[in-house]
This record gives C-alpha cells, structure tokens and sequence, in this order.
C-alpha cells in the first residue's frame, strides 16, 4: 500500500485506522441493534374484551340510573283521553252522530269536538265536501268514512247561479266582463304584433306584452324567437316563452332597424341593448383613432366584447 500509494508510515497507519473506524460504524448499529419485542396478539385481544366488557358494565348501569331518575321525576301518566271502543262502518247520517260516534269510527278526539261543533254552528251538514274541509280531519281517514255517509257529494248550487254565470260569458251575444283567450289562436308574426294580439296568447297580461313590445323596440325588432328569453318578465317563465314560440313567427328576409356604428354617435348607440354605455364608448374612441369600421368584423378588435355578445350584435350592425 504504501509503495502504491506513496505513503508513509504514518500516513499508512492512519489510513488503516480510518479504514478500520468506517467499518466500525458500519457493522455496530447492526450489533448493537435490540431484539424486537414479540407481540402475543391473544393477550392484547383478551384485555380489549375486558375493557369492553367493563365499558358495556358501566354504560348499561348508567342507562339503568337515568332511567330510575327519569321514571322518578315523570311518573307515568295515563291516557290523555278515554279511549272509545270501535264499530264496525255502516251507512250513517253525520248529522245524528255525537263526538263519541265520531270517534269510534276512527277520527281523532279533537277533530270529532271539531266536526260536532261545526255542525251545530252550520245547521247541520249538507254535503260530503263541507266535512272534508274539517280542520285536522286526515284524508285517509276521510276517504274510508265518505262511501258510509248518507249526504250528497257536492252542495247544490245556488238558485239563480246559472243566470248569474252567463252574464259574464261572451258565448251568449251580451259583452262579457272578462276578456276570453281564443281557443284556436293562429300564429302572427312577432314584430308586427301589439300588446293585444300578445294578449291572446294564454299567460300573456298587459304587463307582459308591454315588455315584450318594449324589448323589440329597443333591439329594432326580433331576429328569432329566442330572443324572448331576454324578456325581464319572461326570464322565469319557460311556458310562456315556449307558448310564445308556438303562436308566432319571424317574417323571412325581415330586416332590422341597423346600428350604424362609423355614424352614430355615443348617445345613438348606447341604448340598444347590445351595446351599452362601456362599449358604445370604445366604438367612438376606436372610429377616432383607427378611422371607419371596415366590416361589422372589425368590432372584434375591441377587447371587451366577448364573442357570444358579438354574435348577438352582429345581425344588426351596419358599417355605411
């Protein structure tokens, strides 16, 4: 090694002990390592099932003294009310009954006061629906009793209800009080439209074909029917749109009123409602800056407007 290497003697020996101390360190822990305990899986097993045991011990005689203690303090109490024996159903006048016979058909104590009660205050029962209306009165239990009672189904109308009736109906030649829907309504087309011809349509007041004749005013007239989901009134009313869909159309090759974007100025352009103020601005600055709109295309060159708002747009936008 030394001839190899060139040490000395001194540095031989030291080599060899560093040699000698790296194995050391490596070989000790080894050693020097304790023995793993053994684990007994049976005896750990056993004293959980002690502890288990002592656990359900104490629960079950905590239980059991909550009990006492509760039993103590709430003593038992009997039957709120007497309990009423009962009969077999068979065809009855309700108006013979007392509380006591309505309750040994099955209806609950304080519903049967209630029923008595109001039958002596009504004069007697008339028909089936006035006992429905009881109340408290369980539906299962009503639909069991109602085939046994001897009253007619409904009450019978008024003298004179028909004549009344027929005053406010438009089939009888004399004006009627109240505007009818046609039955058989046939589609119109939905920019020439007014407020009354919407009004025909089921669902459709004046306050909704207000919105809606306002809304195609402000836009320059309706592309498409879809467009009636941007309705205010119509935002939450599905039915009404699909109805609206149903009993109007778009004219072929209409034409809206256009926005004149190298032409108008801030304050014509603003109000469509497409547009608004933040871009009805940038339009401006941008003619001013770059010069005329070439193509409604070029509108993509304003960062603000998303595409699905140019989309909208575009169908309107004029460059002359």
């Amino acid at each position: 090694m030394r001839r190899y290497f060139g040490f000395s003697r001194a540095e031989t020996r030291g080599f060899v002990l560093l040699l000698l101390g790296a194995l050391a360190v490596a070989v000790l822990p080894v050693l020097l390592r304790p023995t793993a305990p053994i684990y007994l899986p049976a005896a750990d097993q056993r004293q959980l099932d002690e502890w288990g045991r002592a656990l359900a011990t104490r629960l079950d005689s905590g239980r059991a003294a909550s009990a006492r203690t509760y039993a103590a303090r709430y003593p038992a109490r009997s039957a709120r009310y007497p309990a009423v024996p009962q009969v077999a159903l068979a065809p009855f006048d309700p108006n013979a009954l007392t509380a006591e016979g309505w309750e040994a058909r099955g209806v609950p104590h304080f519903v049967a006061g209630r029923i008595v009660a109001y039958g002596q205050k009504a004069g007697g029962f008339r028909a089936k629906a006035q006992i429905q209306r009881i109340y408290g009165l369980p539906d299962s239990v009503y639909q069991r009793l109602q085939p046994f009672m001897q009253l007619p189904a409904e009450l019978p109308a008024p003298a004179g209800y028909a004549a009344r009736s027929s005053a406010f109906s438009d089939k009888t030649g004399f004006p009627s009080r109240f505007a009818r829907k046609p039955a058989h309504l046939q589609p119109f087309d939905l920019n020439l439209a007014d407020t009354t011809q919407l009004m025909q349509i089921k669902g459709i007041g004046p306050g909704r074909a207000r919105w809606i004749v306002k809304r195609r005013d402000e836009l320059g007239g309706y592309l498409t029917a879809s467009q009636l989901d941007e309705v205010f009134v119509l935002r939450d009313a599905p039915d009404l749109v699909d109805s609206l869909r149903k009993y109007t159309f778009v004219a072929a090759g209409f034409v809206p009123r256009p926005v004149h974007i190298n032409s108008g100025t801030f304050d014509e352009l603003w109000p469509h409602p497409y547009v608004g103020k933040p871009l009805a601005r940038l339009i401006v600055a941008y003619r001013k800056q770059h010069g005329a709109f070439g193509t409604p295309d070029d509108l993509r060159q304003i960062k603000i407007l998303k595409e699905e708002s140019f989309v909208k747009l575009r169908p309107y936008v004029h460059c002359d």
